[in-house]
């Protein structure tokens, strides 16, 4: 469920709240029950954990293609094992 930032428009007041998308946005503020508005994030934080996002993660230490001398990328051309 993504997380919208609302701002109230009478005390200034900001918060967090996960909704469903689905789900009407809300229109009052939980501290002084004015009117709300839901405000544009600057993005989404996108966090990679372990192993395999990047380049050099992409192959393990030790590439069976330099065993065997074939290529493990589709391009032909390994930057990790050189095949």
């Amino acid at each position: 469920m993504p997380i919208y930032e609302y701002e109230c428009e009478s005390c200034k007041n900001r918060f967090e709240i996960r909704q469903h998308m689905t789900d009407a946005p809300l229109t009052e503020c939980p501290s002084c029950g004015k009117h709300v508005r839901r405000v544009l994030s600057g993005g989404i934080g996108i966090e990679f954990r372990g192993s395999g996002f990047y380049v050099n993660d992409a192959h393990a230490a030790s590439c069976t293609a330099k065993k065997t001398g074939e290529s493990c990328c589709k391009t032909g051309s390994c930057n990790k094992c050189g095949a």
